[in-house]
């Protein structure tokens, strides 16, 4: 069931013109809904169904509004489906808690095959990059390129450690703006404005009156650990992929570091790399206008589409 996005489209489009993103018109997305065996997923749609199709994973305690201003910005050329995963955003919280890296990638398997077209693109940030590479090395037929944003199969603990300490911390809050600065002091490089925008579709308000995240609290609970791969299940899934890909780093990303993304090229051959600068680990919050200068020229060179009239 298709419906309207929830935060003012025109603080987005705002929010896209103060920070240097390009866009062909004001573009309207829509919201729509798809259930799979286990639940409801929701996700939305920028662009012409006719483009070409990029499905974007957001990143662990994100939503799908993560990214906005990418979808903005290529919808005159790509068909866009951003996904809330779940647990996150506005689709269903797992009933039995279950996240692991096999039930993500059936939500995948089961979403991807319902939009009834026979390749894709795949675009993930983080926690949702790791889940495009492995969905792209276990069905090569379905993804044609493949960009995987500030994750691989090894990482950095120090920023690991970072953003885990940022869940965990009091998830209730008094008012909107009390949010805006906790954000802030995990993100200082953003204005307040920006993190006011960014925060409309990320929290809501309880009936008793204080705001929290839109994702399941399990998530946020200390002593949970999501189930997933080894490291080296990670690497054998990398040198698995067999489209053409892209790895963006965050230039100031304490997540991924350099010398793990040289190691990615070395070991899939089919991947290459670039770096955002002024960035961290939120690469398209961070700077939304570098990461399209890198993935906008990619992408139509891999697609090999042309800028719609």
């Amino acid at each position: 069931m298709p419906s309207n996005q929830g935060a003012p489209l025109e603080s987005l489009y705002n929010a896209a013109r103060g920070r240097g993103v390009e866009f062909a018109e004001e573009f309207v997305p829509t919201t729509r809904t798809f259930d799979t065996s286990e639940l409801r997923l929701s996700y939305t749609e920028w662009g012409d169904p006719g483009l070409p199709v990029v499905v974007l994973l957001h990143g662990f305690a994100q939503t799908s509004h993560a990214w906005d201003l990418i979808t903005l910005g290529l919808a005159d050329r790509f068909h866009l489906i951003s996904l809330d995963q779940r647990g996150h955003g506005d689709s269903e919280w797992a009933p039995d808690g279950d996240y692991s890296l096999e039930t993500q990638q059936n939500d995948l398997d089961e979403f991807i095959k319902s939009l009834g077209v026979s390749r894709i693109n795949l675009v993930g940030l983080s926690m949702g990059g790791r889940n495009a590479y492995v969905f792209a090395s276990r069905n090569p037929h379905l993804i044609s390129n493949l960009v995987v944003v500030d994750t691989g199969p090894s990482g950095m603990r120090s920023g690991r450690s970072r953003i885990r300490n940022f869940v965990t911390m009091p998830d209730e809050l008094d008012t909107f703006e009390e949010f805006v600065e906790r954000v802030h002091s995990y993100v200082p490089h953003r204005s307040l404005e920006q993190i006011s925008n960014s925060l409309l579709n990320n929290i809501r308000k309880m009936e008793n009156g204080k705001w929290t995240w839109k994702y399941d609290r399990l998530l946020r609970n200390p002593d949970y650990r999501r189930p997933t791969a080894s490291q080296d299940q990670l690497w054998d899934y990398w040198e698995s992929v067999k489209c053409p890909s892209l790895i963006v780093r965050g230039g100031n990303s304490d997540v991924l570091d350099s010398k793990t993304v040289t190691e990615m090229t070395e070991r899939n051959l089919l991947a290459e790399s670039a770096e955002v600068p002024d960035s961290g680990h939120l690469v398209p919050g961070d700077n939304p206008a570098g990461f399209l200068d890198v993935v906008r020229p990619w992408l139509n060179r891999t697609i090999n589409v042309k800028k719609r009239i």
